[in-house]
């Protein structure tokens, strides 16, 4: 049976859930297979400066550094890989924080607030202006492949299981389907790790008995 995600889906979930969990040699292998998947380096970077906000900088940084150290690999035998796109400048007068506000919006499909955000409205503004404003408006992964790369960040960090629900609501409202995250689940099993993937599975089976049948 055809897998319901794409060679380029399925190699960014290990890149993505390596480098937040800092198995930097597992990350170097999964690395080389996603460049030999397809993956462009501007699509790859791209997913390790994203994971800053999601694993923090150390882990961002760590895996910016293996993967220097991949391409340096590759370079000295031979192997040229496709830079690929590089982000739309923003626009004249861009307002991150109004664009972020928008951004989230349409990603989750109604507007963020609640008692945590009224207790710290700094980290609100974080949120919308550079999270949703300034990363994710660059245009070299689109919405659903950030989705994917976050829930593979998630499901790799222990305590993280009600941003991880919340962001299998936000991927499905952004057309990942049921179908698609048990592939995402089986991923996880064969190329990171069998607790990581029942972990994320038992959060997945939550979410999917949460949703109000049509």
């Amino acid at each position: 049976m055809q897998n319901p995600l794409n060679t380029h889906q399925q190699a960014i979930i290990p890149i993505a859930a390596l480098t937040a969990c800092g198995d930097m040699a597992r990350l170097t292998t999964a690395l080389h297979e996603g460049l030999d998947a397809g993956l462009t380096v501007n699509e790859i970077k791209e997913v390790l400066v994203q994971l800053y906000a999601y694993c923090g900088f150390p882990r961002s940084l760590n895996g910016l550094g293996c993967f220097m150290s991949v391409m340096n690999t590759r370079q000295a035998q031979g192997i040229v890989d496709e830079a690929g796109k590089e982000a739309t400048p923003a626009a004249a007068g861009w307002d991150s924080l109004t664009a972020g506000r928008d951004t989230q919006t349409a990603l989750v499909g109604r507007a963020v607030s609640g008692p945590l955000f009224d207790f710290a409205p700094a980290i609100d503004t974080y949120l919308k202006a550079h999270l949703f404003g300034d990363i994710f408006q660059r245009d070299v992964l689109d919405w659903q492949t950030r989705e994917l790369a976050t829930i593979s960040a998630l499901a790799a960090i222990p305590g993280a299981e009600s941003q991880l629900k919340s962001h299998f609501s936000i991927s499905q409202h952004n057309g990942i389907s049921p179908e698609q995250f048990h592939a995402f689940i089986a991923v996880l099993a064969a190329k990171c790790a069998p607790d990581m993937a029942a972990n994320a599975n038992a959060v997945l089976a939550q979410f999917l008995d949460e949703i109000p049948s049509a």
